[in-house]
């Protein structure tokens, strides 16, 4: 049965309903961009408890090693509407306890303080800033569902005429944006200065922009040429666009890229453009971050998800969310006939050589490298036994490339790792809503295959060595290798190559993975 509300018994209620969530504004003031510090404004109103407590992050998703962001916060203040000090309690390095007035407007500042120009810190100097927000924007304890406004003051320095950033603007105003969570504004980082803006093509319809600063001397249409027909082939695996715009944000100089919904930040200097060595290395780099935008941000573990801001969330599928991407990159560059075939088996090779001579590999499985890339980092190179870890960057394509190749053979070459990922997005992404587990993956590449694939999963849970050559003879191709000696160091070093002798079958297989 249908209830009439008299007016204004739902006036009442319309309007109460807008007072029952509270309200938070950020304002990023830059006036000491030279030393390197941020002014942070938090004006906030409408919460019902007269205690809160305030988080800053440990960690951005995406950067799978813990920041300790709250480090380089100082002069913490907190005051009512009227001007007036209110109690702030340090409860841990990360934690602060504010006595607010219940349903009251109140404003909390306080400084962050940069120094390592890194793709996962935030940083400013009198040039530029680099708003990383896990880094500057402190949360509410249990309330990162909370919707969120960030306004930029760039107008503090003179040179910051420009910003770029994944966030939706608020309308009529060009330097305030909106997030409708925490969770969305973490992914959105924030880049101020006086940027460039190349030319930016469409894909599927769907605008790719590329913004930067310092991006250096180089044919910037012919690069965004290059880099439209790599994504092209990134969006052809998976068959969707899931955003209206995608950003591309080169932060300057350096090394190191991190993946979110909608956008990547990216160091990246033209200048570096000189050989096809460089093509190859800057379209694999481009071609990762935003296939990353499928692969770790929707086709998603189920740990990453909600997320831990505080003490991270651990997986053990990061050689499917970080190594199938490398995997893919070189997918993509390839079919987009950026590079030839031998550069697409020196790309594998390549991983091959590193894990092949890695002590490591005899001790610690995919899954382990994934779950303890906390402590031994992503490369296995932090960790207290350097020798007794390896690289998921480097095993998973390798493991990529044999699931795939096994896909296609078991198939008849009629389904293969591109199907597998397609049907990861549509089961999990858009109709669960939720991450994979480990034996959810296991059991879609089966499904593909139409048989078990326990024998190609014993190289993801074991440290069992790789048979490169059963599966890459499914191609027509074989592994060869030969020791090379520099100084007292010897190291195998291997190559991809045809078989002298191929079938149909080999060679139907061989073109369509390579997209010919």
């Amino acid at each position: 049965m249908k209830t009439v509300l008299p007016i204004t018994i739902f006036l009442f209620i319309l309007i109460g309903t807008s007072y029952a969530q509270p309200n938070l504004k950020y304002t990023v003031r830059m006036p000491q961009a030279a030393q390197g510090k941020f002014h942070i404004l938090l004006e906030a109103k409408g919460f019902a408890s007269d205690t809160l407590i305030f988080k800053m992050p440990n960690w951005m998703p995406g950067y799978y090693q813990l920041m300790n962001y709250a480090k380089g916060v100082d002069s913490l203040q907190a005051r009512n509407q009227q001007g007036n000090p209110l109690t702030v309690n340090r409860l841990a390095e990360n934690t602060w306890q504010v006595v607010v007035p219940k349903k009251s407007a109140f404003t909390i500042t306080y400084q962050v303080k940069t120094s390592r120009k890194f793709v996962a810190n935030s940083f400013i100097d009198s040039a530029h800033a680099y708003i990383v927000p896990a880094n500057n924007f402190l949360y509410v304890d249990c309330m990162l569902q909370l919707p969120v406004q960030v306004q930029v003051n760039n107008g503090d320095q003179p040179g910051f005429k420009k910003i770029a950033t994944g966030l939706d603007k608020v309308a009529g105003k060009s330097n305030v944006f909106t997030a409708p969570d925490f969770d969305i504004l973490y992914d959105c980082p924030i880049l101020v200065g006086d940027l460039k803006e190349l030319p930016a093509f469409t894909v599927r319809g769907v605008p790719h922009r590329f913004f930067g600063y310092k991006m250096g001397d180089f044919d910037e249409q012919l690069f965004m040429n290059t880099l439209q027909k790599a994504i092209e082939q990134g969006v052809n695996i998976i068959d969707d666009i899931p955003f209206k715009e995608y950003t591309f944000i080169g932060i300057g100089p350096g090394r190191g890229g991190i993946e979110h919904l909608n956008n990547t930040t990216v160091s990246f200097s033209g200048n570096e453009l000189k050989t096809p060595d460089d093509i190859n290395r800057i379209m694999n780099f481009l071609s990762h971050e935003y296939f990353h935008h499928y692969n770790v941000k929707r086709i998603r573990p189920v740990e990453l998800g909600p997320f831990d801001y505080e003490k991270g969330s651990r997986t053990t599928q990061l050689w499917i969310s970080e190594g199938l991407s490398v995997y893919f990159e070189y997918l993509m560059v390839r079919r987009a006939k950026i590079v030839d075939r031998n550069m697409f088996f020196n790309n594998l090779a390549n991983n091959i050589t590193a894990h092949e001579n890695n002590p490591g590999k005899a001790h610690q499985s995919l899954i382990q490298s994934s779950y303890n890339t906390w402590s031994d980092g992503p490369f296995g190179t932090s960790g207290v036994d350097k020798n007794k870890a390896i690289s998921y960057y480097d095993k998973g394509p390798v493991v990529g490339m044999l699931l795939d190749l096994a896909i296609r053979q078991a198939s008849q070459n009629k389904k293969s790792l591109d199907d597998v990922m397609r049907l990861m997005y549509r089961e999990y992404y858009q109709k669960r809503k939720r991450g994979f587990t480990d034996a959810e993956f296991q059991a879609a590449c089966e499904q593909m295959a139409g048989k078990s694939l326990a024998a190609e999963f014993d190289y993801v849970y074991t440290t069992q060595p790789l048979n490169y050559n059963q599966y890459l003879g499914y191609a027509g191709l074989e592994l060869v290798s030969n020791i090379e000696e520099k100084g007292e160091v010897k190291k195998t070093k291997y190559r991809i190559q045809a078989l002298a002798s191929t079938n149909a079958t080999q060679n139907a297989i061989l073109n369509s993975w390579l997209g010919e």
